[in-house]
């Protein structure tokens, strides 16, 4: 969600920004038409990693509850709070080039959000980032001024509108309709859960493996709080990458997370072809769920809603009350899918009775509630003498049929060397200020091993089980 700054901020950024991009001239590029792409995508790592592991898990913790916060009230700036780094090891990343000759950054991948921006010019500066060595001068940075194929934005494109989550443009020192109005597009300020970013839109090529993408737009952000790295939004917008592709679907299977160094990589698919409505073989699909149209959210309307009937614990089915599982026209309910969470979000009326099943029909294990209050996860159980674990089954229900029997790896990560946490956050928070937005927000962590798929043309979301994704 985007905001305008304040006149005095807008005239600052200006300056820079001329400062920075004077010189650049524009190119028509060459293109090449194909109906897909393949992208590597692969963990994100930190900077500075936690020196142990209830550390690392706590900083997740954080991390997941802090994203929800910033998806269920998406207006609210982000607390102070907030992890010291979004460049978390509980993201997925993706690598991108803009301009001629192209530069090549790297991407968080996020269906939570719909801009996609770069750390751009050697004027960027980043507040509470984590840089390697940290040294922000050796960051890698987008310079608009070595693309040849680069423009500024203009107030009265109507790409512009794409920016500020509007239809209108953004030209106030221009007379209405005016053909030779040389304001540029106003700047944008982006909240995330665990940072902010501001700047200005450029429209360049995207250059992928296999074509060239003339007249993207894309954010040349100078300035961020605790986000270093760039961010391609993949939600439902016209600003979002799938849109600007004009995507049918796409397509990734996510690592297992082991929480370490690896550099292992898997393939995010983009699918611009034809589509005929064939299921992909294995595939179980639940059709996307109308978003809400809320005023002074338009966050909402991003995000990807799907239908999550109910979730049986053992066999045995949670009772979780209707509203909290299918989102009203206010927006609060429902569940969305987020590749930016780390550990899956449940609002406390979805949680407490998922807590209780566990509880009751795990034997053999006592919990840890010291491990509990360090972390944030809950519940612990101590698993010390055990060869092997064994815990009830969670399964995921939605509409359309489609069942999700989660791998035990999916929903209890190890804490140390003697307990299982149920992956899971929660805040705790009642009334109001819980109840807003979705009620579930599935992360990442419960995807890994699962090839998952958007069928936007087919308005259906799908999962298939793999034994690997490497």
């Amino acid at each position: 969600m985007a905001f305008s700054f304040s006149s005095t901020s807008t005239s600052l950024l200006c300056f820079l920004f001329i400062l920075s991009v004077s010189s650049i001239t524009s190119s028509s590029p060459t293109t090449t038409t194909t109906t897909t792409s393949t992208i590597p995508l692969s963990h994100v790592h930190p900077h500075q990693s936690p020196p142990d592991p209830y550390s690392k898990l706590s900083h997740l913790v954080t991390q997941s509850i802090s994203r929800a916060h910033h998806l269920k009230h998406p207006q609210i700036a982000p607390s102070t709070t907030t992890p010291i780094s979004a460049h978390s090891y509980g993201a997925y990343s993706i690598p991108l080039s803009f301009g001629t000759p192209p530069q090549t950054l790297q991407f968080i991948m996020d269906t939570g959000s719909d801009v996609v921006w770069f750390p751009c010019t050697h004027r960027y500066q980043c507040n509470n980032c984590s840089f390697p060595g940290s040294d922000p001068s050796g960051f890698p940075l987008f310079i608009p001024k070595l693309s040849t194929s680069v423009k500024i934005l203009g107030c009265s494109n109507p790409k512009c509108g794409w920016i500020h989550n509007t239809n209108v443009t953004n030209c106030q020192d221009c007379k209405p309709n005016s053909k030779n109005c040389t304001q540029i597009c106003s700047p944008y300020l982006i909240f995330y859960g665990s940072g902010t970013t501001g700047g200005f839109a450029l429209v360049d090529t995207l250059d992928l493996p296999d074509k060239k993408v003339p007249g993207f737009v894309v954010g040349c952000s100078l300035f961020s709080s605790r986000q270093p790295a760039g961010i391609a939004g993949f939600g439902r917008s016209p600003a979002s990458l799938p849109s600007q592709l004009g995507l049918n679907k796409f397509s990734y299977c996510l690592l297992s997370r082991k929480f370490d160094d690896s550099t292992a990589t898997t393939g995010l698919i983009l699918d611009s072809g034809s589509d005929s409505g064939e299921k992909t073989a294995g595939v179980s699909y639940t059709p996307f769920v109308k978003n809400p149209i809320v005023a002074g959210k338009a966050a909402f309307s991003v995000y990807y809603y799907v239908g999550l009937r109910k979730i049986t614990i053992g066999g045995k089915k949670v009772k979780i009350p209707y509203e909290y599982l299918s989102p009203g026209l206010d927006g609060n309910g429902g569940t969305v899918v987020d590749s930016g969470s780390t550990f899956t979000y449940m609002s406390s009326k979805v949680f407490d009775p998922v807590l209780t099943q566990f509880v009751i029909q795990t034997k053999g294990y006592s919990r840890v509630l010291e491990i509990e209050s360090m972390i944030g996860l809950r519940p612990c159980f101590n698993v010390s003498d055990t060869q092997k674990v064994k815990l009830p089954e969670m399964m995921l229900h939605f509409k359309g049929g489609a069942e999700v029997a989660l791998p035990l790896e999916n929903y209890f990560v190890l804490a140390g060397d003697t307990a299982v946490c149920l992956a899971v956050v929660t805040d705790g928070v009642t009334g109001p200020a819980g109840e807003g937005g979705p009620a579930v927000i599935l992360g990442n962590f419960q995807m890994q091993n699962f090839y998952v798929e958007y069928d936007l043309k087919n308005e259906r979301f799908g999962l298939r089980q793999q034994d690997s994704c490497s």
